[in-house]
Protein backbone atom coordinates (compact mmCIF):
# COMPACT_ATOMS: atom_id res chain seq x y z
CA UNK A 1 0.00 0.00 0.00
CA UNK A 2 1.53 3.48 -1.18
CA UNK A 3 2.04 6.20 1.17
CA UNK A 4 0.85 9.46 -0.86
CA UNK A 5 1.05 12.76 0.84
CA UNK A 6 -0.89 15.61 -1.35
CA UNK A 7 0.55 19.43 -1.15
CA UNK A 8 -2.07 22.04 -1.22
CA UNK A 9 -5.45 23.10 0.70
CA UNK A 10 -7.65 23.86 -1.98
CA UNK A 11 -10.72 22.27 -4.42
CA UNK A 12 -7.54 21.00 -6.57
CA UNK A 13 -5.77 19.47 -4.00
CA UNK A 14 -9.49 17.81 -2.68
CA UNK A 15 -10.14 16.64 -6.10
CA UNK A 16 -6.76 14.95 -6.11
CA UNK A 17 -7.29 13.52 -2.72
CA UNK A 18 -10.42 11.69 -4.14
CA UNK A 19 -9.06 10.56 -7.54
CA UNK A 20 -6.18 9.33 -5.41
CA UNK A 21 -8.49 7.35 -3.23
CA UNK A 22 -10.29 5.81 -6.17
CA UNK A 23 -7.24 3.92 -7.34
CA UNK A 24 -7.27 0.09 -7.04
CA UNK A 25 -3.59 0.75 -4.91
CA UNK A 26 -5.85 1.51 -2.28
CA UNK A 27 -3.01 4.10 -0.94
CA UNK A 28 -2.75 5.61 2.64
CA UNK A 29 -3.19 9.35 1.59
CA UNK A 30 -1.71 12.40 3.40
CA UNK A 31 -2.14 16.18 2.97
CA UNK A 32 -0.70 19.08 4.05
CA UNK A 33 -2.44 21.44 5.06
CA UNK A 34 -5.33 19.82 4.01
CA UNK A 35 -8.74 20.99 4.70
CA UNK A 36 -11.76 21.01 6.14
CA UNK A 37 -13.85 18.91 3.56
CA UNK A 38 -10.39 16.25 3.24
CA UNK A 39 -10.32 15.73 6.94
CA UNK A 40 -13.63 14.78 6.75
CA UNK A 41 -12.43 12.07 4.22
CA UNK A 42 -10.63 10.37 6.51
CA UNK A 43 -7.38 12.14 5.62
CA UNK A 44 -4.70 12.88 7.93
CA UNK A 45 -3.71 16.21 7.61
CA UNK A 46 -0.56 17.41 8.88
CA UNK A 47 0.14 21.23 10.28
CA UNK A 48 2.46 22.16 7.61
CA UNK A 49 1.93 25.24 5.29
CA UNK A 50 2.14 25.24 1.52
CA UNK A 51 5.45 27.77 1.71
CA UNK A 52 7.51 25.95 4.17
CA UNK A 53 10.01 23.55 1.96
CA UNK A 54 11.84 22.51 4.81
CA UNK A 55 8.80 21.19 6.63
CA UNK A 56 7.25 19.41 3.50
CA UNK A 57 10.86 17.60 2.97
CA UNK A 58 10.27 17.02 7.03
CA UNK A 59 6.93 15.92 6.73
CA UNK A 60 7.37 13.71 3.82
CA UNK A 61 11.12 11.80 5.69
CA UNK A 62 9.26 11.73 8.90
CA UNK A 63 6.05 9.78 6.92
CA UNK A 64 8.24 7.96 5.47
CA UNK A 65 6.34 8.78 2.23
CA UNK A 66 6.48 6.87 -1.08
CA UNK A 67 5.29 10.19 -3.29
CA UNK A 68 4.97 13.46 -2.61
CA UNK A 69 2.14 15.10 -5.03
CA UNK A 70 2.38 18.72 -5.24
CA UNK A 71 -0.86 20.87 -5.73
CA UNK A 72 0.35 24.52 -5.47
CA UNK A 73 2.39 26.79 -7.75
CA UNK A 74 4.12 28.52 -4.89
CA UNK A 75 6.24 25.49 -3.60
CA UNK A 76 6.74 24.17 -6.92
CA UNK A 77 8.45 27.72 -8.25
CA UNK A 78 10.52 28.04 -4.42
CA UNK A 79 12.11 24.75 -5.57
CA UNK A 80 10.07 22.08 -3.09
CA UNK A 81 10.76 19.33 -5.59
CA UNK A 82 14.46 19.49 -5.86
CA UNK A 83 14.63 19.84 -2.24
CA UNK A 84 12.81 16.35 -2.06
CA UNK A 85 14.37 15.20 -4.28
CA UNK A 86 17.85 15.78 -2.52
CA UNK A 87 16.36 13.97 0.72
CA UNK A 88 15.96 11.33 -1.78
CA UNK A 89 11.95 11.78 -1.95
CA UNK A 90 10.12 10.80 -5.01
CA UNK A 91 7.68 13.87 -5.86
CA UNK A 92 5.28 14.48 -8.76
CA UNK A 93 6.05 17.46 -10.16
CA UNK A 94 8.79 19.62 -11.81
CA UNK A 95 11.77 21.19 -10.70
CA UNK A 96 12.40 24.95 -9.76
CA UNK A 97 14.39 25.40 -12.88
CA UNK A 98 11.10 23.92 -15.12
CA UNK A 99 8.60 25.29 -12.86
CA UNK A 100 10.03 28.82 -14.03
CA UNK A 101 7.61 28.39 -16.80
CA UNK A 102 4.56 29.47 -14.42
CA UNK A 103 6.74 31.35 -12.18
CA UNK A 104 7.57 33.78 -15.11
CA UNK A 105 5.49 35.30 -17.57
CA UNK A 106 8.12 36.78 -19.23
CA UNK A 107 10.46 33.44 -19.23
CA UNK A 108 7.29 31.59 -21.08
CA UNK A 109 7.14 33.87 -23.70
CA UNK A 110 10.58 33.63 -24.55
CA UNK A 111 10.46 30.04 -24.46
CA UNK A 112 7.45 30.01 -26.81
CA UNK A 113 9.35 32.48 -29.26
CA UNK A 114 12.57 30.31 -28.84
CA UNK A 115 10.02 27.29 -30.11
CA UNK A 116 8.20 28.32 -32.53
CA UNK A 117 4.63 28.30 -30.34
CA UNK A 118 2.30 30.36 -31.00
CA UNK A 119 1.06 33.18 -28.98
CA UNK A 120 0.07 36.80 -28.63
CA UNK A 121 2.01 39.15 -29.54
CA UNK A 122 3.29 41.04 -26.67
CA UNK A 123 6.21 43.84 -24.90
CA UNK A 124 7.58 43.56 -21.71
CA UNK A 125 8.01 46.78 -19.57
CA UNK A 126 10.26 47.16 -16.24
CA UNK A 127 9.00 50.92 -15.48
CA UNK A 128 5.97 52.76 -15.43
CA UNK A 129 7.30 55.70 -17.92
CA UNK A 130 8.37 53.16 -20.23
CA UNK A 131 5.35 51.51 -20.09
CA UNK A 132 3.70 55.23 -20.28
CA UNK A 133 5.63 56.55 -22.81
CA UNK A 134 5.14 53.04 -25.16
CA UNK A 135 1.10 52.10 -24.73
CA UNK A 136 -0.29 54.28 -27.97
CA UNK A 137 1.75 51.86 -29.68
CA UNK A 138 -0.76 49.10 -29.04
CA UNK A 139 -4.25 48.18 -30.34
CA UNK A 140 -7.19 48.05 -27.71
CA UNK A 141 -8.63 46.34 -26.21
CA UNK A 142 -5.29 45.08 -24.36
CA UNK A 143 -4.19 42.55 -21.81
CA UNK A 144 -1.67 43.68 -18.98
CA UNK A 145 -0.15 40.84 -17.07
CA UNK A 146 1.62 40.61 -14.40
CA UNK A 147 5.73 38.71 -14.72
CA UNK A 148 5.11 36.58 -11.84
CA UNK A 149 3.24 34.50 -9.48
CA UNK A 150 -0.81 35.86 -8.77
CA UNK A 151 -2.76 33.06 -7.95
CA UNK A 152 -4.56 33.54 -11.40
CA UNK A 153 -5.65 37.46 -10.50
CA UNK A 154 -2.53 39.12 -12.24
CA UNK A 155 -3.96 40.07 -15.35
CA UNK A 156 -6.40 43.28 -16.22
CA UNK A 157 -8.07 43.64 -20.01
CA UNK A 158 -8.19 47.25 -20.42
CA UNK A 159 -10.80 48.24 -23.12
CA UNK A 160 -9.37 51.63 -24.16
CA UNK A 161 -5.68 53.42 -23.88
CA UNK A 162 -6.90 55.51 -20.86
CA UNK A 163 -7.86 51.98 -19.22
CA UNK A 164 -4.26 50.99 -19.35
CA UNK A 165 -2.74 54.08 -18.08
CA UNK A 166 -5.35 54.25 -14.84
CA UNK A 167 -4.27 50.10 -14.69
CA UNK A 168 -0.62 51.25 -14.52
CA UNK A 169 -1.22 52.53 -11.14
CA UNK A 170 -2.26 48.81 -10.09
CA UNK A 171 0.87 47.43 -11.04
CA UNK A 172 3.86 49.82 -10.27
CA UNK A 173 2.37 52.57 -7.91
CA UNK A 174 -0.21 49.65 -6.11
CA UNK A 175 2.11 47.56 -6.48
CA UNK A 176 -0.77 44.46 -5.82
CA UNK A 177 0.46 41.74 -7.27
CA UNK A 178 4.37 42.64 -5.98
CA UNK A 179 7.14 44.56 -7.34
CA UNK A 180 6.69 42.56 -10.88
CA UNK A 181 8.02 43.64 -14.80
CA UNK A 182 4.60 44.42 -16.70
CA UNK A 183 3.36 42.03 -19.94
CA UNK A 184 1.32 43.80 -22.40
CA UNK A 185 0.16 41.66 -24.86
CA UNK A 186 -2.61 41.89 -28.03
CA UNK A 187 -6.12 40.62 -27.20
CA UNK A 188 -6.81 37.69 -29.04
CA UNK A 189 -10.50 36.60 -29.70
CA UNK A 190 -12.48 32.80 -29.79
CA UNK A 191 -12.95 30.57 -27.19
CA UNK A 192 -10.68 29.30 -24.68
CA UNK A 193 -9.43 26.09 -24.14
CA UNK A 194 -7.39 24.45 -21.04
CA UNK A 195 -5.75 21.22 -21.81
CA UNK A 196 -3.20 19.46 -19.41
CA UNK A 197 -0.54 17.10 -20.02
CA UNK A 198 1.51 14.83 -18.25
CA UNK A 199 5.05 15.20 -18.93
CA UNK A 200 7.81 12.65 -17.83
CA UNK A 201 11.03 14.51 -19.16
CA UNK A 202 10.62 13.41 -22.75
CA UNK A 203 6.80 12.85 -23.39
CA UNK A 204 3.48 15.12 -23.11
CA UNK A 205 0.67 13.03 -22.86
CA UNK A 206 -2.64 15.16 -23.33
CA UNK A 207 -5.49 14.83 -20.61
CA UNK A 208 -8.98 15.58 -21.19
CA UNK A 209 -9.49 19.06 -21.94
CA UNK A 210 -11.95 21.47 -20.44
CA UNK A 211 -13.16 24.88 -20.38
CA UNK A 212 -12.95 27.11 -17.67
CA UNK A 213 -14.53 30.90 -16.68
CA UNK A 214 -12.30 33.10 -15.40
CA UNK A 215 -14.51 36.37 -14.57
CA UNK A 216 -16.50 36.40 -11.70
CA UNK A 217 -19.68 37.55 -13.29
CA UNK A 218 -22.34 35.52 -15.79
CA UNK A 219 -21.08 36.77 -19.62
CA UNK A 220 -17.71 37.11 -18.43
CA UNK A 221 -18.08 40.06 -16.73
CA UNK A 222 -16.12 41.86 -13.66
CA UNK A 223 -12.95 40.93 -12.86
CA UNK A 224 -10.57 38.08 -13.11
CA UNK A 225 -10.64 35.14 -10.49
CA UNK A 226 -8.85 31.94 -9.82
CA UNK A 227 -11.48 30.44 -11.89
CA UNK A 228 -15.71 30.26 -11.39
CA UNK A 229 -16.10 27.15 -12.98
CA UNK A 230 -15.16 24.59 -15.76
CA UNK A 231 -16.35 21.47 -17.52
CA UNK A 232 -15.07 18.78 -19.23
CA UNK A 233 -14.91 17.31 -22.27
CA UNK A 234 -15.04 20.12 -24.66
CA UNK A 235 -17.65 19.72 -27.75
CA UNK A 236 -15.08 19.06 -30.94
CA UNK A 237 -11.81 18.71 -29.01
CA UNK A 238 -12.08 14.97 -28.81
CA UNK A 239 -8.74 12.71 -27.74
CA UNK A 240 -7.83 12.78 -31.11
CA UNK A 241 -7.58 16.51 -31.71
CA UNK A 242 -5.99 17.09 -28.38
CA UNK A 243 -3.20 14.80 -28.78
CA UNK A 244 -2.77 16.83 -32.27
CA UNK A 245 -2.70 20.17 -29.50
CA UNK A 246 -0.30 18.55 -27.75
CA UNK A 247 1.80 17.81 -30.12
CA UNK A 248 2.24 21.32 -31.21
CA UNK A 249 2.22 23.51 -27.52
CA UNK A 250 3.23 20.91 -24.89
CA UNK A 251 5.67 18.60 -26.80
CA UNK A 252 7.83 21.48 -28.27
CA UNK A 253 8.18 22.88 -24.94
CA UNK A 254 8.91 19.85 -23.38
CA UNK A 255 11.53 19.04 -25.80
CA UNK A 256 13.44 22.38 -25.25
CA UNK A 257 12.98 22.21 -21.16
CA UNK A 258 14.87 18.55 -21.92
CA UNK A 259 17.59 20.13 -24.55
CA UNK A 260 18.52 22.83 -21.98
CA UNK A 261 19.01 20.57 -19.19
CA UNK A 262 15.78 21.40 -16.91
CA UNK A 263 13.27 18.03 -18.21
CA UNK A 264 9.87 18.97 -17.40
CA UNK A 265 8.23 16.26 -14.93
CA UNK A 266 4.57 16.44 -13.91
CA UNK A 267 1.36 18.34 -15.28
CA UNK A 268 1.96 20.97 -17.90
CA UNK A 269 -1.39 23.04 -18.25
CA UNK A 270 -1.87 25.38 -21.37
CA UNK A 271 -4.18 27.74 -21.87
CA UNK A 272 -5.16 28.17 -25.14
CA UNK A 273 -7.52 30.67 -27.50
CA UNK A 274 -8.83 28.91 -30.55
CA UNK A 275 -8.56 31.64 -32.98
CA UNK A 276 -9.83 32.40 -36.14
CA UNK A 277 -5.66 31.84 -37.18
CA UNK A 278 -5.38 28.60 -34.65
CA UNK A 279 -4.58 27.67 -31.04
CA UNK A 280 -2.46 30.28 -29.50
CA UNK A 281 -1.02 29.82 -25.79
CA UNK A 282 -2.47 32.21 -22.95
CA UNK A 283 -0.11 31.02 -20.58
CA UNK A 284 1.35 27.85 -19.15
CA UNK A 285 1.44 26.85 -15.73
CA UNK A 286 3.41 23.95 -14.02
CA UNK A 287 0.25 22.19 -12.01
CA UNK A 288 -3.27 20.82 -12.84
CA UNK A 289 -5.14 23.54 -12.93
CA UNK A 290 -7.95 24.74 -10.33
CA UNK A 291 -10.56 24.32 -11.43
CA UNK A 292 -10.40 22.45 -14.18
CA UNK A 293 -9.02 19.51 -12.55
CA UNK A 294 -12.48 19.11 -10.50
CA UNK A 295 -14.33 18.36 -13.80
CA UNK A 296 -11.39 16.36 -15.63
CA UNK A 297 -10.66 14.12 -12.32
CA UNK A 298 -13.87 12.31 -12.33
CA UNK A 299 -14.06 11.22 -15.80
CA UNK A 300 -10.66 9.50 -15.29
CA UNK A 301 -11.10 5.57 -15.34
CA UNK A 302 -7.12 4.70 -15.32
CA UNK A 303 -5.25 4.82 -11.97
CA UNK A 304 -4.06 8.13 -11.08
CA UNK A 305 -1.37 6.52 -8.98
CA UNK A 306 0.14 4.61 -11.65
CA UNK A 307 -0.09 7.86 -14.34
CA UNK A 308 1.74 10.53 -11.48
CA UNK A 309 5.05 7.60 -10.74
CA UNK A 310 5.32 7.02 -14.29
CA UNK A 311 5.34 11.08 -14.95
CA UNK A 312 7.95 11.16 -12.45
CA UNK A 313 10.33 8.40 -13.67
CA UNK A 314 12.03 9.66 -17.10
CA UNK A 315 10.46 8.73 -20.17
CA UNK A 316 7.81 6.32 -17.69
CA UNK A 317 4.55 7.69 -20.09
CA UNK A 318 5.92 5.91 -23.31
CA UNK A 319 2.91 4.95 -24.66
CA UNK A 320 0.38 5.89 -21.88
CA UNK A 321 -2.85 6.53 -23.07
CA UNK A 322 -5.73 7.29 -20.20
CA UNK A 323 -8.58 6.19 -19.91
CA UNK A 324 -11.93 8.27 -19.89
CA UNK A 325 -15.24 7.96 -19.25
CA UNK A 326 -17.57 9.17 -21.96
CA UNK A 327 -20.11 10.86 -19.03
CA UNK A 328 -19.68 14.81 -19.19
CA UNK A 329 -18.75 16.46 -16.05
CA UNK A 330 -19.77 20.55 -14.89
CA UNK A 331 -18.06 22.65 -12.09
CA UNK A 332 -19.59 25.20 -10.36
CA UNK A 333 -17.18 27.14 -7.79
CA UNK A 334 -18.77 28.85 -4.97
CA UNK A 335 -17.45 31.79 -3.67
CA UNK A 336 -17.78 34.10 -0.35
CA UNK A 337 -18.46 37.75 -0.47
CA UNK A 338 -16.30 40.01 -1.59
CA UNK A 339 -13.91 37.71 -4.01
CA UNK A 340 -11.92 38.32 -5.90
CA UNK A 341 -10.89 41.41 -4.29
CA UNK A 342 -11.19 40.37 -0.88
CA UNK A 343 -13.06 37.46 1.08
CA UNK A 344 -15.18 36.64 3.53
CA UNK A 345 -13.94 34.27 6.83
CA UNK A 346 -16.20 32.20 9.41
CA UNK A 347 -19.38 32.39 7.64
CA UNK A 348 -21.60 29.23 8.26
CA UNK A 349 -22.02 26.71 5.71
CA UNK A 350 -25.35 24.50 5.60
CA UNK A 351 -26.65 22.27 2.77
CA UNK A 352 -22.91 19.88 2.04
CA UNK A 353 -24.96 17.01 3.68
CA UNK A 354 -28.02 17.97 0.86
CA UNK A 355 -26.22 18.32 -2.25
CA UNK A 356 -24.07 15.20 -1.68
CA UNK A 357 -27.11 13.34 -1.16
CA UNK A 358 -28.15 14.55 -4.59
CA UNK A 359 -25.21 12.20 -5.96
CA UNK A 360 -23.01 15.54 -6.57
CA UNK A 361 -19.79 15.83 -5.57
CA UNK A 362 -18.63 18.70 -3.37
CA UNK A 363 -15.05 19.29 -3.20
CA UNK A 364 -13.70 21.49 -0.20
CA UNK A 365 -11.73 24.82 -1.45
CA UNK A 366 -11.60 27.80 0.95
CA UNK A 367 -12.75 26.01 4.28
CA UNK A 368 -12.34 25.86 7.80
CA UNK A 369 -14.59 23.86 10.42
CA UNK A 370 -15.48 25.77 14.07
CA UNK A 371 -17.01 24.04 16.98
CA UNK A 372 -18.20 20.85 14.62
CA UNK A 373 -19.12 23.55 11.39
CA UNK A 374 -18.32 24.02 8.16
CA UNK A 375 -17.47 27.81 7.80
CA UNK A 376 -15.54 29.63 5.05
CA UNK A 377 -12.03 30.64 5.43
CA UNK A 378 -11.39 31.92 1.73
CA UNK A 379 -12.28 33.52 -1.27
CA UNK A 380 -13.02 30.22 -3.35
CA UNK A 381 -15.18 28.36 -0.74
CA UNK A 382 -16.75 25.14 -2.60
CA UNK A 383 -16.50 23.31 -5.57
CA UNK A 384 -19.64 21.27 -6.44
CA UNK A 385 -19.57 18.73 -9.55
CA UNK A 386 -22.45 16.84 -11.35
CA UNK A 387 -22.14 14.15 -13.65
CA UNK A 388 -24.06 12.94 -16.38
CA UNK A 389 -24.23 11.61 -19.97
CA UNK A 390 -24.94 15.04 -21.29
CA UNK A 391 -23.77 18.23 -20.42
CA UNK A 392 -27.37 18.82 -19.59
CA UNK A 393 -27.51 16.43 -17.29
CA UNK A 394 -24.14 17.60 -15.45
CA UNK A 395 -25.33 21.05 -15.36
CA UNK A 396 -28.57 19.88 -13.77
CA UNK A 397 -27.13 18.16 -11.50
CA UNK A 398 -24.13 20.80 -10.65
CA UNK A 399 -26.75 23.69 -10.34
CA UNK A 400 -29.53 21.70 -8.46
CA UNK A 401 -26.55 20.65 -6.00
CA UNK A 402 -25.38 24.10 -5.48
CA UNK A 403 -28.55 25.80 -4.80
CA UNK A 404 -28.43 23.26 -1.40
CA UNK A 405 -25.84 25.07 0.03
CA UNK A 406 -26.00 28.29 1.81
CA UNK A 407 -23.71 30.68 3.36
CA UNK A 408 -23.84 34.32 3.63
CA UNK A 409 -22.65 36.47 0.70
CA UNK A 410 -22.36 33.45 -1.38
CA UNK A 411 -21.21 34.34 -5.10
CA UNK A 412 -21.38 32.09 -8.36
CA UNK A 413 -21.93 31.99 -12.07
CA UNK A 414 -25.03 30.96 -13.69
CA UNK A 415 -23.83 30.15 -17.17
CA UNK A 416 -21.00 27.37 -16.54
CA UNK A 417 -21.28 25.18 -19.51
CA UNK A 418 -23.91 26.64 -21.36
CA UNK A 419 -22.55 26.90 -24.66
CA UNK A 420 -21.62 23.20 -24.01
CA UNK A 421 -25.21 22.44 -23.57
CA UNK A 422 -26.68 24.77 -26.73
CA UNK A 423 -24.11 22.91 -29.14
CA UNK A 424 -24.34 19.63 -28.00
CA UNK A 425 -28.18 19.20 -27.39
CA UNK A 426 -29.18 22.13 -29.71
Amino acid sequence: MPRVLVIGSGGREHALVRALMRSPQSPEILAAPGNAGIARDGVECLPVGVDDVDAIVAAARDRAVDLVVVGPEAPLVAGAVDALADARVRAFGPSGAAAKIEGSKVYAKELMRDVGVPTAGHAVFKTRDDAEANLACFSFPAVLKADGLAAGKGVLICKTEAEARDALDVFFGEERFGRTRLVVEEFLEGEELSLLALCDGRNAIPMAPAQDYKRIFDGDEGPNTGGMGSYSPVPAVDQQRARELAAAVHQPIVDELRRRGTPFHGVLYAGLMMTADGPKVLEYNARFGDPETQAVLPRLRSDLIDLLDRSVRFGGLEDAEPEWSSDWAVTVVLASAGYPATSSKGDVITGIEEAEGLGAEVLHAGTAERGGQIVTAGGRVLNVTGTGPTPAAARDLAYQAADKIDFDGKQMRRDIAARAVDRVEA
